[in-house]
Formats: structure tokens, C-alpha cells, sequence
């Protein structure tokens, strides 16, 4: 675990932090690389051949946007809104598709760190870039549907999703679980999360080395933290040794 903070009364400062907003692919769940295939699937659907020029300078942009609400990189490859709403359809349809093909699981320690979150006393609300629809098709397959005390998407934040600080202040808000947001603690694998946590304001801005983002990429967007795992994350917080 590199912290890039100061440790000293680490546990008299993140003694308040109880709320806690997770990513969920590539931060607790792992799909295998759904993402990509589900956009090869969609690109086809809108006429993009597979294996020319346009797919893989599109596919690029796909990897180097994870964490990003999808919607919006649809936008960004397609122009129109329009076109960007028939990608985004066939790509959920295509993730719904691959999901319910059992190609999702949980991160390891990954539900054993929520619930020792939740039993000491935090709340934790679980986020995504990908619709409703996706998030709870993942949700179901996983058994998770009362895992978190909330789930959010994009939709559910007035439709803005990462980089944007939305989700989190979202969580702020219908959660009432911290009176300051600066008690907030965000994780994620993506230089989308860290901006996000930032972006709001939280107190811990924690990337995981489990996704999308390399160290790097995660400090230059302004992580507090950088685990190896989500599994990592309670121990930070009472400062037990990892």
C-alpha cells in the first residue's frame, strides 16, 4: 500500500469517515474485460467494422475513458446524440447479455470489506458508470441486491456520471451518514474516481491497483492512496497494519 498522506493520528482523523463510496468493476467486481467486448458488440451494431482503423482507435478511447460514465464516451465517439443513445442501448444490452453468462465475480475480499465496513459502523453505497439496468443485472448475479445500503448510477445523480462529483454528493445527500463530506471516503480503480472523490470534496481518495489505472495514473489524479485492493481498505481506516 503506498499512502501519500501523513500517518500520524491516522486514527483519530478516519474515526469519522463513514461514508464510504465504492466503485464497483475493476474496484469489487471483476468482469473479465466485459466492457471492451460489450463495445465491440455495440460498434458492430452501428456499422463499425470490426478489426478496421475506426474500431481500434474507438476501442482505445473506450480503455483510456474506464470509469467513465458510458453514455458520455458514446457521445464523445459517435457526435450525435442519437447515434450516442443506440451505442449506449446495444452496448447495456450486450453487458446484460455477457453478465447473465456468469463472466462477472466479485473482486476477492471484496464482500467481506463491505460488511466489516458496514459492521463498524459505516455506511457503504456502491457506484457505477453503466445504467440501471447493467448495474443491477451485475448486482443480481453476484447476490449483492442488500450487500450495500445503496447503489447508485449516473441516472440516479441527475445523469452526470464520473468525472464528475455527482454520485458522491448524491450519496452525501440521500445517505445523511456524515454531517461534513469531508468524512466521505471514495474508492476506485480509475483517474475518473479519484477526480470524482475530488471533485466532492471527500476526506480519502483511495485508488486500488485491481482495474483500469496504474499508480500513476491514480497519484496524478489526485489519490490520497493507492492499494493494492479494495480488501486493504478497512485496515486503513483504523490503521491496523496491511
Amino acid at each position: 500500500m503506498t499512502d501519500t498522506t501523513d500517518t500520524t493520528d491516522t486514527t483519530d482523523r478516519n474515526s469519522d469517515k463513514k461514508l464510504i463510496v465504492l466503485d464497483m468493476a475493476g474496484t469489487t467486481v471483476a468482469d473479465g474485460g466485459l466492457v471492451e467486448r460489450a463495445f465491440a458488440r455495440a460498434a458492430a451494431h452501428l456499422g463499425v467494422e470490426p478489426g478496421s482503423a475506426d474500431h481500434t482507435a474507438k476501442l482505445q478511447y473506450v480503455r483510456d475513458t474506464m470509469g467513465e460514465s458510458k453514455i458520455s464516451v458514446f457521445r464523445h465517439l459517435f457526435g450525435t446524440e442519437e447515434l450516442a443513445r443506440r451505442a449506449n442501448s446495444a452496448f447495456e444490452q450486450a453487458y446484460g447479455e455477457l453478465v447473465d453468462g456468469g463472466l462477472v465475480a466479485p473482486l476477492p475480499g471484496a464482500r467481506e470489506t463491505i460488511e466489516k465496513l458496514r459492521a463498524d459502523g459505516r455506511t457503504v453505497v456502491l457506484t457505477t458508470g453503466f445504467a440501471r439496468v447493467t448495474q443491477d443485472a451485475i448486482l443480481d448475479a453476484l447476490g449483492w441486491q442488500d450487500l450495500a445500503d445503496l447503489t447508485l448510477c449516473p441516472a440516479d445523480a441527475g445523469g452526470r456520471g464520473r468525472p464528475y462529483p455527482d454520485m458522491v454528493l448524491a450519496a452525501f445527500l440521500r445517505t445523511g451518514a456524515v454531517d461534513d463530506v469531508r468524512h466521505t471516503v471514495v474508492a476506485g480503480d480509475t483517474a475518473y474516481d479519484m477526480l470524482s472523490g475530488n471533485r466532492a470534496g471527500a476526506g480519502i481518495v483511495a485508488g486500488v491497483l485491481t482495474g483500469a489505472h496504474d499508480a500513476t495514473a491514480l497519484t496524478g489524479a489526485g489519490a490520497t492512496h493507492v492499494l493494492g485492493s479494495i480488501a486493504e481498505l478497512p485496515a486503513l481506516l483504523t490503521a491496523e497494519p496491511v
